[in-house]
């Protein structure tokens, strides 16, 4: 059997070498034909020398090389294209994800399901902000899409040629590849694994970039902030007529001078009302700029050149 590891990697010189030495030990053993694709997703260090000098020596080793930093789905993405084995790993390149799960991955492979799911388990993490955020931004997805995300799920995950074959299909710009991969409903099931610690350096998930993932995850897969903006609608107009009742009512009852005269009320329901709308087209912008960027059909990312192996080395000399 025929197996494609997809290895996303941004400015991870420090440490790419130690974490193929450990992948190399674990599918060693392993009774398949593996190929490794290495994604460079605009490394601005010696990522792509270190990837150049590993191909040098391991001939299962591909590299392919984004013109710049596409982000990590975009990257995935790529990997995910051009793998053509009949089952497909993606997995980070930092040693977080430990290859030691590969095995039971292709076992419950072997088991029939075309998707293998892992899901983190980090005790030493529950109190962290980190760990609080990612809690957080599970329960909103799944709150508001009707496509189930695995909670603490990672993007280290086995999925079957079709299902690959059939991810291809999927061309959207803004895309959360964990919450595509269980929508497309092939049969799956979730390994629980544990985090190593990362090999070298900082990680590339700022708050910013995983504030990001989390936008495109709940605008890609949820039309329920505009349902939302709707109610909310409704809530403002119920105190608007609240607010126009109450005066009529001391009119018909004979007690106007209960009416202070005023401008409170006024301004008050004045501010709701401006407030509601503002919020209602920031909801809607959102929707209509993703609209923008969908039928721009710019591809999801470029190559700069063709994908390297060790023969293409030899031809352009670098030997």
């Amino acid at each position: 059997m025929n197996v494609s590891i997809v290895v996303p990697v941004y400015n991870e010189d420090q440490g790419l070498f130690e974490f193929h030495q450990r992948l190399c030990a674990v599918i060693d053993m392993l009774p398949y034909c593996f190929k490794i694709w290495y994604v460079n997703d605009g490394s601005t260090d010696r990522t792509e020398e270190i990837i150049i000098e590993i191909i040098r020596k391991d001939d299962r080793v591909r590299l392919l090389n984004l013109s710049r930093n596409f982000g990590h789905q975009a990257a995935l993405t790529a990997g995910l294209d051009f793998a053509d084995g009949q089952v497909v790993i993606t997995m980070d390149g930092d040693g977080q994800h430990s290859p030691g799960y590969i095995d039971d991955m292709l076992a419950l492979y072997r088991c029939g399901f075309d998707v293998v799911l892992t899901r983190r388990v980090d005790e030493q993490e529950v109190r962290s902000f980190k760990r609080f955020t990612s809690w957080l931004f599970y329960r909103l997805i799944n709150l508001l899409s009707a496509t189930t995300v695995t909670p603490d799920a990672a993007d280290f995950r086995l999925m079957s040629r079709e299902v690959v074959m059939s991810f291809r299909r999927i061309r959207e710009t803004h895309r959360f590849l964990r919450g595509l991969v269980t929508w497309m409903g092939f049969r799956w099931t979730v390994v629980q694994i544990e985090s190593s610690s990362r090999i070298a350096g900082r990680s590339k998930y700022s708050l910013q970039k995983m504030a990001r993932l989390a936008y495109e995850a709940v605008f890609s897969f949820s039309t329920v902030p505009i349902r939302l903006s709707i109610l909310l609608g409704i809530l403002v107009l119920g105190l608007a007529c609240f607010q126009f009742f109450d005066p009529l009512i001391l009119i018909l009852t004979g007690k106007t001078h209960e009416l202070v005269p005023g401008w409170t009320t006024l301004i008050i329901s004045v501010l709701i009302l401006g407030a509601t709308q503002l919020v209602t087209l920031a909801i809607v912008g959102q929707y209509v700029g993703l609209i923008y960027e969908e039928v721009k059909r710019r591809p999801l990312y470029l190559l700069r050149g063709k994908p390297l192996d060790r023969t293409m080395l030899d031809e352009r000399g670098f030997g």
